[in-house]
């Protein structure tokens, strides 16, 4: 049988930054920010040749253990076969290890831009079956649910397969994040977990997620309320004694602030009149930086521009 055949033109996808749990909505929750990365793929006659600017230039690998090329050859594999070459430009702008979707940017990009360079790919792969391979590389869908829709999603596991919904959060809402200097392994954060949590923290943060839809999306006013979580943050603040101290200063503030995934990095939730307040509160050794909300997710836009 025939392999597939790839256009021709480059392609260029555009990835969000996103923010998973969101307090209470642990692995479930996520938000799509307005942090982008970028990445141009083209089909050569052979090889691999990658190029990095911005995060990660000096660090990560620029052969096929990188995570996005890793992505692309899973999804060719499902598309029909790899190509001859592969010429690939990343722009990063998402931190690494931060908590901000990194690693789902890059798998959502790997395999948006896979489907967008094989003619037809789409039938091939729809969206829904991006979804699934999307959350078989990463682990679990609640960032890559937020990555590929945007918006805020609700991602959950059903019968082995990975579903989600989008929703549209209130346009008042501002984020601002806190990102700090060092970077923390989600398998340590992942890892102080506990195997078991008292009931009565379950029952709360069961009722605090389900007022947090309602909250972002209809009800800012209730952040506060609707962002409290005793299921993860404080089990890994050892790892992260700086952003849960932070956490607990704005909190206490009347700031709606959660860790964002994993951490370290700080998310807080506000109204467009406080936001620049809000963003001066973190001092030294935080980099404030007030964002949007990302509607669009995963997309693939023109090369110019």
């Amino acid at each position: 049988m025939a392999g597939p055949a790839f256009r021709a033109a480059a392609v260029r996808v555009r990835t969000p930054a996103t923010s998973a749990n969101l307090g209470p909505g642990f692995d479930a929750l996520g938000l799509s920010l307005g942090l982008y990365d970028d990445v141009v793929v083209r089909v050569a006659d052979s090889g691999l040749h990658v190029d990095i600017a911005g995060e990660g230039a000096d660090t990560l690998p620029r052969d096929e253990s990188h995570l996005l090329v890793r992505a692309m050859r899973t999804a060719f594999d499902l598309l029909g076969g790899q190509p001859r070459g592969l010429e690939i430009v990343c722009a990063n702008r998402i931190p690494h290890g931060r908590g901000l979707g990194s690693s789902s940017a890059a798998i959502c990009a790997g395999i948006v831009a896979a489907r967008a360079v094989t003619i037809g790919g789409e039938q091939k792969l729809d969206d829904a079956a991006l979804l699934e391979l999307a959350n078989e590389i990463e682990g679990h869908p609640d960032n890559v649910a937020a990555c590929l829709l945007g918006g805020f999603t609700l991602a959950w596991m059903e019968t082995g397969t990975a579903r989600a919904i989008r929703m549209d959060p209130a346009d008042s809402i501002v984020p601002v994040v806190f990102v700090p200097g060092k970077p923390v392994l989600t398998e340590t954060a992942r890892g102080l977990l506990p195997r078991t949590v008292p009931h009565v923290d379950a029952a709360v943060n069961a009722g605090r997620a389900a007022l947090l839809v309602e909250a972002l999306t209809r009800r800012p006013e209730l952040l506060l309320a609707a962002t409290e979580d005793r299921l993860h943050q404080e089990y890994r603040a050892p790892a992260m004694p700086e952003s849960t101290a932070l956490v607990n200063r704005l909190r206490a503030d009347g700031v709606p602030a959660v860790i964002s995934g994993a951490g370290p990095t700080v998310l807080a939730l506000v109204e467009e009149a406080a936001a620049d307040k809000v963003a001066a509160l973190a001092g030294e050794g935080w980099a404030a930086n007030r964002l949007t909300l990302d509607a669009a997710g995963t997309c693939v836009l023109p090369l110019a521009g």
